[in-house]
């Protein structure tokens, strides 16, 4: 039994690790690139403006969601501490409030298609023709 039990564990730890690629999405409307600057800034309350001028409504995948914590990671670079920190800070002082937060990737994709000007991010396995991918980090 304990063979068997070495055996799984080894070919757990030889599998390769399926990660989840997170892509940034738009509105079908609104403009076909943004760059990786300007969605940190949309994101940090440093910005309000997608590339062609229209006010930036960015969505947000909720605490603890996978996804979430890719996107920061690559775009941000902010842990879910730091990111509560700030937006405290930025609620406290009337500098912003934090994007709106949604439940899901088909949440975050009925969003984002059903308003321009907006940006959100999902894993590149659930895009569909419903939104656009505008940026892959």
């Amino acid at each position: 039994m304990k063979s068997i039990y070495s055996v799984l564990v080894a070919l757990l730890l030889l599998a390769p690790v399926a990660q989840a690629e997170v892509v940034i999405i738009g509105h079908t409307g609104g403009p076909d690139a943004i760059s990786l600057d300007q969605v940190r800034n949309i994101y940090l309350n440093r910005s309000k403006e997608m590339p062609d001028s229209q006010r930036a409504t960015p969505f947000e995948l909720p605490e603890g969601n996978a996804t979430r914590d890719a996107f920061h990671s690559a775009v941000t670079g902010r842990s879910n501490a730091q990111l509560k920190a700030f937006w405290s800070q930025q609620v406290f002082t009337g500098k912003g409030q934090p994007p709106q937060e949604v439940n899901d990737a088909a949440a975050m994709k009925a969003s984002v298609s059903s308003t321009l000007g907006s940006v959100g991010y999902i894993d590149s396995t659930q895009v569909d023709d419903s939104v656009k991918v505008i940026l892959k980090p």
